[in-house]
């Protein structure tokens, strides 16, 4: 029997504004979220009792991030600084928006197999099916990306990287 609809945005939600985020930024990854979770809701009865729910709704948050990123080379940038700090940053959101800036820069297929792998924790099998192409690519993207990360950002993540 399937779950309410409910329960699957509370055990999924996280992950899939995680995956987001890292996708996108901080700054279209709530209005994703929203649409993946709008999407689903609609699709969801018709969703097989057997479908890998997670995986469904990374797909899912990867198409809406692309017209996500569509839409935004239509409308005028965001800038990427603000002129003032805010007050009350400690060194922890410091240091996170520097990884942030670096993830930002990698290229989007090793910045979205970082996400769908080490954020959303999917199989490489299940990467390939979203970004298209092998596992192996989805592999070697990964690998790719951590790799640009650690040079950039050194001891960025390492949790999961051998698995």
């Amino acid at each position: 029997m399937k779950q309410p609809f409910e329960s699957v945005v509370a055990q999924h939600g996280a992950t899939v504004l995680r995956v987001c985020r890292v996708v996108l930024g901080p700054h279209d990854a709530d209005d994703a979220w929203s649409d993946t979770f709008l999407a689903a809701l609609r699709a969801y009865p018709g969703l097989p009792e057997t479908a890998n729910v997670e995986a469904w709704l990374v797909t899912i948050a990867h198409r809406k991030a692309i017209d996500v990123l569509r839409a935004a080379k239509r409308n005028p940038l965001p800038v990427d600084e603000l002129p003032e700090t805010p007050a009350g940053r400690d060194a922890a959101d410091v240091e996170a928006a520097d990884l942030w800036s670096v993830v930002r820069e990698l290229p989007g297929k090793q910045r979205q197999a970082i996400a769908y792998r080490y954020v959303a924790g999917l199989a490489y099998a299940e990467i390939a099916e979203i970004l298209g192409g092998t596992a192996e690519a989805a592999r070697r993207a990964a690998a790719d990306g951590l790799k640009n990360l650690r040079k950039h950002y050194p001891g960025a993540i390492t949790k999961g990287a051998s698995s």
